[in-house]
């Protein structure tokens, strides 16, 4: 943890230094003329102006990011201080985020700390702006696409998991991901995000020994999973690991423990772009030959099931829906995949909950490992009954604090 904070430090100083006293570098900038404003942005950038990310935004603090941010790129003189400027102030956003949720800090609004909104919208904002950034130096398309990517990893934690040396500390990773359906309600939240920031760094004391865990986040888009974002954040710490686990948000009132993970893809992301193929690996990924339908959990999950953990039931979700050999009808079977069969979903379904299991189950077989590993889904997290406006209440606080808290008592008891 003190490298990870002594780079995010060096980098920080090394960013204010080239503003401060670079003549070469930057240039003295209102920060407001640096900017295409008719630059076409995705869709999910395109709801940052709607009243409630405003609203998170404003009540949370994290309204200060992007103003920030747009001064220092129209500050900019050259592709060497954009891409430091960039890697720092995401690594940035990812502690502020991080620090709000596990309380130190001011909290910066009324909106509750263990939200996980903040950092979402945030986000948006500065990859908006590095998409419609015009620099004083000739910026290709692909080095714009590489900033865009730096600063998403960096937002996420991916490129921060990292763990202390040594062998007295045993280490869980464990992903969250971004909101989504925001076209059905912008308020949404996602409570494994909010699991993700309250977790990130923690240091679980268990019977078998303390365990330290490190998070990242995942965006609810296609291309980058494609693009192999799952397997980058997992690859490096995969070998030391202890146990790993994906977490989504699921089903309502349950949580579920998914047995077998399908490789099929399909339904809407974020950006409204639609899938429905084999899920694809892409080259230099260490990956199983020929790649099966199905990868299986090595989550201890009935020593999960039948402990007590929280007030929402879990269950061992053995369910696929699958094409069984010789036939072309996709059928839901019950206790598992039958022998030959194609997958049309695992048990997590057919969405990105479903891949990162399968993509991260696939790479666990890859390295020939044999570490505990797999998907859990939390409930939805629902407002009260009655709210169909207000960006929260006291049942919505109430539920993500009971998920959040089930599911770190649920890595609590496999790790024991």
């Amino acid at each position: 943890m003190k490298i990870v904070l002594r780079r995010a430090l060096t980098c920080g100083i090394v960013i204010g230094s080239l503003i401060a006293s670079a003549p070469l570098a930057v240039a003295q900038t209102d920060g407001t003329d640096c900017f295409d404003r008719t630059v076409a942005v995705t869709v999910s950038e395109r709801r940052i102006d709607l009243a409630v990310p405003q609203e998170l935004l404003r009540r949370s603090g994290f309204d200060r990011f992007s103003p920030r941010f747009e001064r220092l790129l129209c500050a900019v003189r050259s592709k060497h201080a954009a891409e430091l400027l960039v890697r720092t102030e995401g690594a940035n956003l990812w502690r502020a985020a991080v620090d709000r949720v596990q309380g130190r800090g001011p909290a910066g609004g009324d909106l509750a700390r263990a939200d996980d909104r903040p950092l979402y919208w945030a986000r948006l904002q500065l990859t908006k702006a590095l998409r419609q950034w015009r620099p004083s130096f000739n910026l290709t398309a692909g080095t714009r696409t590489a900033l865009i990517n730096s600063l998403e990893a960096g937002s996420r934690g991916q490129d921060a998991v990292t763990f202390p040396p040594g062998r007295g500390l045993r280490k869980v990773l464990v992903s969250g991901f971004d909101p989504f359906q925001l076209d059905g309600d912008i308020r949404r939240s996602n409570p494994s995000g909010a699991n993700a920031l309250a977790l990130d760094g923690v240091i679980l004391r268990t019977p078998t020994g303390p365990a330290m865990i490190r998070t990242a986040m995942f965006p609810v888009l296609w291309s980058p999973f494609e693009a192999g974002t799952v397997e980058r954040t997992f690859l490096s710490a995969m070998p030391e690991l202890d146990m790993f686990a994906t977490v989504s948000q699921g089903r309502v009132g349950r949580i579920d423990i998914e047995r077998y993970n399908g490789r099929w893809h399909t339904g809407p992301d974020n950006d409204n772009e639609n899938r429905a193929s084999a899920i694809p690996i892409p080259s230099g990924i260490p990956t199983v030959t020929p790649q099966p339908e199905f990868v299986p959990t090595t989550l201890p999950y009935a020593k999960i099931v039948a402990a007590p953990s929280g007030r929402f039931p879990v269950f061992d979700n053995t369910s696929v829906t699958e094409i069984p050999a010789g036939t072309t009808t996709p059928v839901v079977s019950p206790t598992g995949p039958t022998p030959g069969s194609v997958a049309r979903a695992g048990g997590g379904g057919s969405y990105l909950s479903n891949e990162i299991a399968y993509r991260t189950t696939l790479l666990r077989d890859a390295l020939k490992l044999t570490t505990p590993g797999g998907h859990i889904h939390t409930p939805v997290l629902l407002f009260a009954p009655d709210n169909t406006t207000l960006v929260t209440d006291p049942t919505f606080e109430q539920n993500r604090t009971d998920i959040v808290a089930q599911i770190r008592k649920i890595i609590e008891t496999a790790l024991s």
